[in-house]
């Protein structure tokens, strides 16, 4: 027998896996497969110099140049504290637009070791994202989905660039003022 509470939260979470269906650009991290929404990505370019800036996080990896906009780039490795990995050709770097935690609009690049494809997820492919522990902060995954038979997380990208990344960024973006 279910309780009321029970009904509302089962209600809810459909809804949830609901409104994640949609497109989603596939990448593989350290041996893995993540997804984001195709809305949140402005463009993929091949990986190429980044200036470093002094001070930064380990994960901000520093600016490039895009077309005469500075565009700070974090390395998602590092970010999701996998081993750093040696430049390969399949690297690139995904252009983002997130929301900072202020509400603002920003663009971020993000080193990712290669993409996959862009690939469509109907509401039966998204469950909810498993509960690992009251240890374990899954905040930054929207769900896990079911595609071709791999598993990929679904990454809410505002909130993995946010946090100490952000404060990072923040930081950068008043050096370069």
């Amino acid at each position: 027998m279910t309780t009321t509470m029970e009904n509302e939260r089962a209600a809810g979470d459909d809804t949830t896996t609901t409104t994640l269906a949609g497109k989603y650009l596939t990448f593989i991290l350290g041996g893995e497969s993540y997804a984001i929404p195709v809305l949140k990505v402005r463009e993929i370019i091949r990986l190429t110099n980044i200036t470093t800036v002094p001070q930064m996080p380990a994960c901000i990896r520093g600016v490039i140049n895009l077309r005469g906009k500075i565009i700070p780039v974090m390395d998602l490795r590092l970010r999701f504290g996998f081993a750093a990995a040696a430049n390969v050709e399949q690297n690139c770097i995904v252009v983002v637009q997130v929301r900072n935690p202020a509400g603002q609009a920003t663009a971020m690049g993000l080193v990712v070791d290669a993409v996959e494809e862009v690939a469509q997820l109907a509401t039966a492919d998204i469950e909810e994202t498993p509960d690992f522990g009251a240890q374990v902060d899954t905040e930054y995954i929207l769900g896990m989905a079911k595609i071709k038979g791999v598993v990929k997380a679904l990454l809410d990208i505002d909130k993995v660039i946010g946090g100490d990344a952000t404060a990072g960024h923040r930081l950068l973006e008043s050096t370069l003022a």
